[in-house]
């Protein structure tokens, strides 16, 4: 059976806690410290993380449904197997943690820090990454059709091969990342010449 609690739990200390496996519904979580507890396999639903640590905590294989993680931090964390479904990440910051195999569909990860992360053949198709840092990220052969990254910081993105084919894309990223073979539409190559100084003309 879930475990269902709907009162917000505030300053809680699950530092080395051993909850791999278990299922959390609607239970609320604010400052709480979940460095190097066992959450692997953990399924979340409905639950709201607000202002919470993950130091060290091994997240793999876990799956969260309609969740919120909000201004978060995670720091050398395992995420490698987790699957996040409508869920947010706002403002949360994610710092050396394994994260590749993840599967985040319709999720909102707007102001996400995944500087220098490794996403290689991820797929972030129609996700909304509007002002998250993701500089020097490693995004190489990444699906990000019909994404929504406005306002994202791209300074030395890696970005060669990715499928960008519908993606929204500020100038500056379109400059600063690297985009060596990535698939794009008309407009977005467009953009490209117009971000790098060039002119098109019909004659």
């Amino acid at each position: 059976m879930p475990d269902i609690d709907a009162v917000t739990e505030i300053d809680a200390n699950y530092r080395d806690a051993v909850c791999a496996g278990e299922t959390w519904v609607d239970r609320h979580f604010l400052r709480c410290d979940f460095t190097e507890a066992d959450l692997h396999g953990l399924r979340t639903q409905g639950c709201t993380f607000t202002d919470c640590r993950f130091v060290r905590t091994d997240l793999g294989e876990s799956s969260h449904a309609s969740s919120a993680l909000r201004t978060c931090t995670f720091q050398r964390a395992s995420l490698g197997g987790s699957s996040w479904h409508r869920c947010s990440l706002l403002g949360s910051t994610i710092v050396d943690c394994r994260i590749r195999p993840v599967t985040v569909a319709d999720s909102d990860l707007t102001l996400v820090g995944l500087g220098g992360a490794d996403l290689r053949g991820t797929d972030l198709s129609r996700l909304r990454l509007r002002e998250a840092n993701l500089s020097e990220a490693d995004l190489r052969e990444v699906d990000l059709r019909h994404a929504d990254l406005s306002g994202a910081r791209l300074l030395r993105t890696r970005l060669d091969g990715a499928d960008l084919r519908g993606t929204v894309l500020d100038a500056d990223g379109l400059v600063q990342a690297s985009l060596r073979g990535a698939h794009v539409d008309t407009d977005t190559a467009l953009a490209f010449a117009a971000a790098h100084g060039l002119r098109w003309s019909a004659e």
